[in-house]
């Protein structure tokens, strides 16, 4: 049986390993040509590839058959996830097939979509002009981002400790950092 402890282990780490990067289905695709990157999709914007794009969401809006959606662009990773320690670049807007609740689809929620290029419009951001690059949805998937503590602590029982302050030894002495994730 100890033999064969390395070997399930390493399975165990395959397996959550993958568990943790994979795609969302509404976002895969069989598109050997995919874009993923809001600069590639810019230059050809008038490919019939498949656009795989995500970022934060700045507007919502219900249209009589559809949903607009306004997206400021982050960087997304393999997994399709947008990387929030990345600067934006750009915006972009998606339309989505009939009605989307904006509270689902709230300002301020990170999204990732899969799509294709439609006509650019135009339109503002505040008082600027702004054209929008367009997405038709296939599919998209909402974000959380989670926060978690990390606490590193101190051996608080290397010093010795003599008399009646030795109960404050017991309390404090850690470092901790929050650490927020996308998932």
């Amino acid at each position: 049986m100890l033999t064969k402890l390395p070997q399930l282990l390493l399975l165990f780490l395959s397996v959550s390993l993958f568990g943790c990067s994979t795609l969302p289905e509404p976002l895969a695709s069989e598109d050997p040509n995919l874009i993923s990157d809001y600069q590639t999709w810019q230059v050809n914007s008038d490919t019939a590839s498949q656009i795989r794009l995500g970022g934060v969401i700045a507007n919502v809006s219900n249209l009589e058959d559809k949903t607009r959606v306004e997206v400021v662009n982050l960087p997304i990773s393999s997994s399709g996830k947008p990387d929030i320690r990345q600067e934006p670049s750009g915006r972009f807007v998606v339309y989505i097939d009939g009605f989307a609740d904006p509270v689902t689809l709230a300002e301020g929620r990170l999204i990732s979509v899969l799509g294709y290029s439609q006509a650019k419009e135009k339109g503002s951001v505040g008082d600027f002009e702004y054209e929008f690059p367009v997405l038709n949805a296939l599919g998209w998937h909402l974000w959380r981002i989670e926060e978690r503590v990390i606490v590193h602590e101190v051996n608080r029982y290397l010093e010795p400790c003599f008399g009646l302050y030795c109960r404050d030894s017991d309390f404090g002495g850690g470092t901790g950092i929050v650490v927020k994730e996308v998932r």
